[in-house]
C-alpha cells in the first residue's frame, strides 16, 4: 500500500515535512518533550537533543524523505521511507517505528 503523507497522523506529517526544509525547529516541535530518537545506533531524548539531530544530519547529509509504506495500530505507526541525499548508497529504504502520545511523537526508532 503506498501511501502518502496527507494519510498520516498530523505529528508525522509536520515531522515529514520540516524534516525535509531542513527546519529542526519546526520538526522538533513535532515530539513531546521527553521523546526519544533512535537513529544510526544513537539516542536522542527530548525536544533540544532532537533539534540538534535534525540540524546536523540536514547539514550532513542534505536528507530528503518520501513515505512509500505507513501502517498504523492505535498510536503505533510503522513506515517505510526512501531516503535520498548526500551519503553513500542514495538512496536508501529506511523502517521508521514510530509512537504517538497526546498528538505528538514520543518516540522514533529508525532501522
Amino acid at each position: 500500500m503506498k501511501t502518502t503523507t496527507t494519510t498520516l497522523p498530523e505529528a508525522i506529517m509536520r515531522y515529514l515535512e520540516a524534516a525535509n526544509r531542513s527546519d529542526a525547529i519546526a520538526a522538533a516541535e513535532c515530539f513531546t518533550a521527553d521523546a526519544a530518537v533512535h537513529d544510526e545506533n544513537r539516542d536522542y531524548l527530548g525536544r533540544d537533543a532532537i533539534r540538534d539531530w535534525v540540524k546536523e544530519t540536514s547539514r550532513k547529509y542534505r536528507p530528503a524523505f518520501t513515505v512509500m509504506r505507513a501502517s498504523a495500530n492505535g498510536g503505533e505507526v510503522s513506515l517505510s521511507v526512501s531516503v535520498s541525499g548526500q551519503f553513500p548508497g542514495s538512496p536508501v529504504t529506511l523502517d521508521y517505528q514510530i509512537q504517538l502520545r497526546d498528538g505528538k511523537i514520543s518516540t522514533l526508532t529508525i532501522e
